[in-house]
Order: structure tokens, then C-alpha cells, then sequence
């Protein structure tokens, strides 16, 4: 369904009053308020494609209404997320559950809801119907080589499907592993893995980047061929300057310093991208601050002073991106949730007073540090937010305007009851 800017318009006038009391009372407050209403505003995160259906668990899935059964829905449900935010300007495909049948004709449909086409992922953790061989013993590591060429042409594929949509870069996860202590040979699953990895890497167009994703487990439990973000940072050096790691907000062991980990990989020049989520136990792909949105406006300010020195830009130097599964929740409501506290978090980094935290950290002033960053965290940076969806056309309350539209129920109207998301 499209949203018609009138409706939007409709909308706001609601709210527009309360807004303005808002954002007049906090503005005298800060000092660049401006420049983060602006950051703001060019902030997008790409929404995955396979984030559109209700997610499951290895004990089940509860399908919902009304889930896109194809490409071209997938892109109109998040052409409707981005008329209401204006922050999810971009999509992210995995190949082979989202292969486009007519590249141009799917590059203009998004092009027609404002949205382009982000990072393509890989897929060789599972088999597909007609695959000539087996993942189950890996991929990239497998010890037979007609599966791990199988696994490099694929992603080779998946880089050529990325070059018609107008992508320019690559995500490989792989679930390679083992489950049982002297099932594996880890020096020879690592090299087979990078030489896997190097042959992918030849592929890549001058202007691409490769984003090496890690993961602490599952699905194998005992051991993981990029198991953390060390082993990731290996292959990327090794690989060379087009190849980053990826972190992914649940990719860690419980209570993970992952802010730390973001500040070195910044500090190296080989942080790539940025998968958000949250978790209480562990990988468990929960809505984006839900759980922890202190460790999320941690890891947002060591971006952020971390992408400043480098004088990178916060909206393009790095791939940002949601992946999480909605196994109770409106998919839609919940990236919508997603996106909204993102941008809060980073709204927050940005207020931090930066060369007031350097000189308490210099001087050793550990309570006056903690009370710099707590001070930045414990202001309401709704209204920011608020703003800068309001300047670049989008609805105010982006949940609330969703309901009001009954847009779920519009959905099933148009797709029917039984309607079920490819992919996961």
C-alpha cells in the first residue's frame, strides 16, 4: 500500500501542538541542536528483507496476516515504513530467498517508494530445494571441495545479482563449526575459510566492500569458524581493504563489551556495518533497545567519536542495518520500534560533550565522566527525533499513524489471511 502525503499532513496537524511545546522547551537546552536535527535527518537504516514475516524458533512459527509473499511486496511494506519515518531508506536482500526476476524493473519499483537497494547477503547456512550438495558439515570450511566451490560461486552469484540493483557490497555469515570437541580441525577450517573467502573477494567490484559477519554460536555449539570479532578482523586484514567486519548487536557471549569492540575496530579502519537488535540471553534478536538501551547509546557514542576522528560520515561511511526476528509482534510495528530507538540513541551520542569527556578521562575523573555520558543519556531526544521526521515529511507518531491507517488489516485485504513471507 502507498501512503499519500495528505494523510501524513492529516496526521501531524494532530499532533503539531503538542510537538511544538516539546521541541520548544528542549531546544534552549542544547547547544547544537541543529546539527543533530540534520544528522538526524540523513540517518537511514536499511530494513532486511527477511524481517518483513513473522520470525520463528526452532519449535515453531506463528505466520501473521496479510506477510509479503514476494520481492516486489517486500519492498512496497518497506516503502511503507520509510513514508512514515523517512529513516528506512533503504532494503536489504538475501539471495536465494529474494533473487530478482527483473533487476530493473525491481531497482525503479524502489526507486518509485525513495528507497535503494543496501548491503546483499549470502546464504549458504541451510540447503535449498536442488542443491547439488550439503552445508550440513559446512561450507567455505567443508572438507570436500566440490561443497566449498559450491559456496564461493553462490556468493559470487549473490555479488552479480547486488551489481544489477545497484548494490555495492557483500555480507557473508557463515554457520560454519562444529558441535563436538575433534569434529574439526579449526587451523584447516580457517584456511580453507579464507581461501574461500579470497576467491569471493577477486569478485567484488573496484567500489564494493565485503562485510565478514561473526557469531559467537549457533548453530554449531561447540566451535565457529568466525567465531568473534578477532577471527573477523583476521580475515579482513588478510583479505585486504575492501573486507570489514560486521558486528551484530547479538552476535556475542553474555555481557560482551561490545562498545569496546566497536572502538577498536573503528580505531583499525575495519569496521564495515552494524546490525541492530537486543537480547537478554543471547542471540535472541529482540526489538532494537528494548532490553538494554544504555549499552545501545554506549555503542552509539563510540561511533560516533569514533567515525569524528576518522572524519568519516555518519550516514555513509558505514552499513547500518536492522536484523531481528518479530515472533510475537506486527513485523512492521516492531521495526518501526526499531528504528525509532536507534535514532533516539543517536541523538543521544550526539549530545554527549565530547571535549568535556576527554579532559574528565585525562584527569582521571571517573564520576565526573560517568555524569557527562548519564547526562546525555537521560535527556528526552524524542522531540529531535520527532523534528527531524517532521521536516522530511514524515508522520510525527509513525506507530500510531500505522494503527490509525489499520494498515495490517489493509495488508490481509490485499494479500489474504494465509499470505507467508519467503525466507525464514
Amino acid at each position: 500500500m502507498k501512503l499519500a502525503s495528505e494523510r501524513i499532513q492529516e496526521h501531524n496537524k494532530q499532533y503539531q501542538q503538542q510537538h511544538q511545546q516539546k521541541i520548544a522547551a528542549l531546544l534552549p537546552q542544547l547547544k547544537n541542536a541543529e546539527a543533530v536535527i540534520q544528522k538526524l535527518t540523513d540517518f537511514q537504516i536499511a530494513i532486511p528483507s527477511w524481517a518483513l514475516g513473522t520470525g520463528g524458533t526452532r519449535f515453531g512459527r506463528f505466520s501473521g496476516s496479510g506477510e509479503p509473499g514476494n520481492l516486489e511486496q517486500k519492498i512496497e511494506d518497506v516503502g511503507l515504513l520509510h513514508a512514515l519515518n523517512r529513516s528506512s531508506g533503504a532494503i536489504s536482500l538475501h539471495i536465494p530467498w529474494d533473487i530478482p526476476g527483473d533487476p530493473k524493473a525491481i531497482q525503479e519499483l524502489a526507486a518509485g517508494f525513495g528507497l535503494r537497494f543496501d548491503a546483499v547477503n549470502s546464504n549458504t547456512f541451510q540447503d535449498q530445494p536442488g542443491q547439488a550438495h550439503s552445508y550440513k558439515f559446512g561450507s567455505l570450511q567443508h572438507t570436500d571441495k566440490k561443497v566449498r566451490q559450491q559456496a564461493i560461486d553462490h556468493n559470487i552469484e549473490v555479488i552479480k545479482h547486488g551489481i544489477a540493483l545497484g548494490s555495492d557490497s557483500l555480507t557473508v555469515w557463515l554457520s560454519d563449526g562444529s558441535c563436538f570437541p575433534g569434529q574439526l580441525n579449526f587451523r584447516k577450517a580457517f584456511q580453507r575459510t579464507l581461501d574461500g573467502l579470497r576467491e569471493i573477494y577477486a569478485a567484488l567490484p573496484d567500489n564494493w566492500k565485503m562485510f565478514v559477519e561473526y557469531k559467537a554460536f549457533e548453530p554449531n555449539f561447540y566451535s565457529m569458524t568466525v567465531g568473534d570479532w578477532g577471527q573477523s578482523l583476521l580475515y579482513a586484514n588478510k583479505l585486504g581493504p575492501k573486507a570489514y567486519t560486521l558486528v551484530d548487536l547479538g552476535h556475542h557471549l553474555a555481557n560482551a563489551n561490545i562498545e569496546q569492540i566497536v572502538a577498536l575496530l573503528l580505531g583499525e579502519g575495519k569496521l564495515g556495518g552494524f546490525h541492530f537488535n537486543d537480547s537478554k540471553y543471547g542471540d535472541d534478536d529482540l526489538t532494537v533497545g528494548s532490553i538494554n538501551p544504555y549499552q545501545l547509546f554506549l555503542i552509539f557514542n563510540e561511533l560516533v567519536t569514533g567515525m569524528d576522528e576518522r572524519n568519516m560520515n555518519h550516514a555513509r561511511d558505514l552499513g547500518w542495518m536492522i536484523d531481528a526476528s518479530h515472533n510475537v509482534k506486527d513485523p512492521l510495528e516492531d521495526l518501526l520500534q526499531s528504528v525509532e530507538a536507534i535514532k533516539i540513541a543517536y541523538a543521544q551520542a550526539l549530545l554527549v560533550d565530547q571535549p568535556a569527556l576527554s579532559a574528565a578521562q585525562e584527569a582521571n575523573d571517573t564520576a565526573l565522566a560517568q555524569e557527562i555520558l548519564q547526562d546525555a543519556y537521560r535527556t528526552d531526544t524524542r522531540p529531535l527525533v520527532a523534528e527531524a521526521r517532521l521536516r522530511a515529511g514524515a508522520a510525527l507518531a509513525p506507530l500510531r499513524l500505522y494503527r490509525d491507517l489499520d494498515a495490517r488489516g489493509q495488508l490481509t485485504k490485499e494479500r489474504g489471511s494465509k499470505s507467508v513471507a519467503t525466507g525464514l
